[in-house]
């Protein structure tokens, strides 16, 4: 058993991720500002610092805690807000990054170890758009969004505490993710956002044309991909995807098909620095993680679908 923080792990991702840590026994604490993320998806029992990441506060209660590792999920994900604001965005994802690091230091100055680090980061914005299908890792970098920029900094940091410090790491470049509790008042997940609209009798608005694809990913192999990195503290850099393009539409009439509300949706412009195509390769995840993705979309989308109906009819 080991002792693991996560930070965001009341968000959408983290909670998942939560959910199986503890599951195996490992003993977790959560640090979450709840500015996304919601105390009701946390198992009881889990230890919650309702923290910003970005505060000395954080930095503290991760020194008391000594973690072995520290899965670091907490962020901004809307690549649209990160181009509005990227003032913003960079102190989320790029001071949230340094401060963990601070904080693993002072675990170490403080009479523990370096913990091991698990970092959340993007396998499709640090991409930029791709010349090759599906990107391996090893793919040139070339963000088109702030986002995407600020997740390869935060690389980028880790680095550089790695050959300074000798901290162990591992970066998860995650595909798109979707889900049951993913929130759907933002721009940062199409499946939650058409199911959510659909359910309530509104037509969602598709940006462009519809026919840009993203690899879309069940966030349950998510979790078990940041287990297996957490648990077996496997270091270097993996894709987290299924290595499949699928476009919005195919998407989008996958779910009014399956809520039984086969229409057609209107289209608006498109979004600042919205890549027309993603799709990452996760083989490296397959060697190295002895991962790979279980959930196929249609299943996948079948269960979310099914999960924002129950939540629906809660209201």
């Amino acid at each position: 058993m080991a002792k693991i923080l996560v930070t965001g792990g009341a968000g959408f991702i983290g909670s998942h991720v939560v959910d199986q840590l503890i599951e195996k026994g490992h003993s977790v604490t959560v640090i979450d500002d709840l500015s996304s993320g919601l105390r009701e998806n946390l198992p009881i029992g889990v230890t919650l610092h309702e923290l910003d990441v970005r505060l000395p506060e954080a930095r503290v209660a991760i020194r008391k805690t000594q973690p072995d590792v520290i899965v670091h999920m907490a962020a901004q994900i809307s690549v649209r807000v990160s181009m509005e604001d990227p003032g913003f965005d960079t102190a989320v994802n790029v001071g949230g990054v340094v401060n963990i690091l601070q904080a693993a230091n002072d675990c170490k100055q403080s009479g523990g170890r370096l913990p091991h680090i698990v970092f959340i980061s993007t396998g499709g914005a640090i991409y930029g758009e791709q010349e090759a299908f599906p990107a391996t890792e090893d793919h040139p970098i070339r963000p088109e969004s702030v986002y995407g920029l600020a997740k390869r900094v935060g690389e980028m940091y880790l680095e550089l505490w790695s050959r300074q410090f000798g901290l162990t790491y591992c970066a998860l470049r995650l595909s798109n993710v979707y889900g049951p509790r993913q929130n759907p008042h933002g721009e940062a997940g199409v499946v939650a956002i058409f199911c959510e609209r659909l359910l309530r009798g509104e037509l969602p608005t598709i940006n462009g044309t519809g026919e840009q694809t993203r690899d879309f990913i069940y966030v349950e192999d998510v979790a078990r991909a940041v287990l297996a990195a957490a648990t077996k503290r496997t270091e270097g850099v993996f894709n987290i995807g299924t290595a499949r393009e699928v476009s919005v539409n195919q998407v989008y009439s996958a779910i009014a098909a399956g809520l039984e509300m086969p229409v057609d949706a209107p289209h608006g412009p498109v979004k600042g620095g919205e890549q027309q195509r993603s799709c990452i390769d996760p083989g490296r995840a397959f060697a190295d993680l002895g991962w790979e993705p279980q959930v196929g979309l249609a299943d996948g989308l079948a269960r979310t679908a099914v999960w924002f109906k129950i939540k629906s009819s809660a209201r």
